[in-house]
């Protein structure tokens, strides 16, 4: 899908930019393309810089609750240096890579209901900087989505998906943030779990697989956490059972004793997690309608998702708008 957002103009008059993006979804730790249209106001001015910013709507935990706000995880600066005419017309081409750990925001075309923009900054010499956010579409790699299929084929189904602060100790975490994909177990699990947490650490080797499990409590015991985590290659994805070794996996972590403090898994750094690796051998990948690509469907209504990750980019929408005004109340005033 290519996104078309005209920015606001820097100044009555000034300059406007109209950002286009590939049409093809991004994947993580591969390239984003697009190019920048800038068309000049009316006068000449002298652009600084065009920058592009990495934006993601992510969750804090604190003393009185939760809270949202977006948190820039990369910049490039793609342009500058020049200038432009006015009412002149200039293309600034790009080609950035995504870091390894950004979010996935959709499974086989179903939107998980993350908040994940591209910002586009445009610096003109003796004016403020300007800046709009145009909804970023990134898929998940091929050893994501065979994990996520095993999970919906296991009879799992999605409830939810969010960006927490934080960090996952013991991990290989790069980004300030990770993106949780919360499950309902399976009927074979639902005595022993309320649900399943899926984290997805990639990077250019594979992909560290944390597993959480909100474990149900007896009658003479309270419930708890665990976490696990399990390491998979990049390669020979079309190789490996993953019914099987995601099954294992599961059992693994609902039969593992070790708790961990609830306190540290939600700030700076969260408890360390058991780790195994799976080079990635086997029968073959299953796949099908019974994926968790159904249960994302299931699991959150469209419109809910839509409006949801809607309001992030409106809010951001209406700060420019405010500014906007503002610059041209001062305008006439002066």
């Amino acid at each position: 899908m290519v996104f078309k957002r005209l920015l606001g103009s820097l100044g009555v008059g000034g300059p406007t930019v109209d950002t286009v993006l590939s049409p093809a979804p991004a994947l993580p730790g591969g390239t984003l393309s697009g190019e920048i249209r800038l068309r000049g106001g009316g006068s000449d001015v002298d652009i600084e810089h065009v920058t592009l910013e990495l934006v993601a709507g992510v969750e804090a935990e604190h003393e009185e609750g939760e809270s949202e706000s977006g948190v820039v995880f990369d910049r490039f600066t793609v342009g500058g240096g020049f200038p432009l005419a006015e009412g002149e017309e200039r293309t600034v081409p790009f080609t950035v890579t995504l870091p390894w750990e950004t979010p996935v925001t959709q499974l086989h075309g179903q939107e998980l209901g993350i908040a994940l923009g591209l910002r586009t900054e445009l610096s003109v010499a003796g004016a403020r900087d300007k800046a709009d956010l145009d909804r970023l579409t990134v898929s998940a790699r091929p050893v994501q989505e065979a994990v996520l299929e095993a999970f919906g084929q296991l009879g799992f189904g999605f409830r939810s998906a969010d960006l927490e602060l934080g960090r996952i100790g013991g991990t290989g975490q790069q980004l300030p943030f990770y993106q949780e994909l919360e499950l309902t177990p399976s009927p074979a699990y639902a005595h022993a779990v309320n649900e399943i947490e899926v984290t997805f650490l990639a990077a250019p080797t594979g992909v560290e697989v944390v597993l959480e499990a909100d474990k149900r409590g007896g009658p003479l015991s309270s419930g708890d956490d665990t976490l696990t985590r399990f390491t998979v290659s990049h390669e020979g994805v079309g190789h490996q059972d993953w019914n099987t070794v995601v099954d294992g996996w599961v059992r693994e972590l609902v039969e593992h004793r070790e708790s961990y403090d609830p306190d540290a898994a939600y700030g700076h750094d969260r408890h360390e997690v058991h780790e195994r690796s799976h080079p990635g051998i086997g029968a073959g990948v299953a796949a099908g309608a019974a994926g968790l690509a159904v249960g994302v469907a299931g699991g959150l209504v469209a419109a809910e998702i839509a409006d949801e990750v809607g309001d992030f980019f409106e809010g951001d929408d209406e700060e420019q708008e405010a500014e906007q005004e503002a610059e041209q109340g001062e305008q006439e005033e002066g």
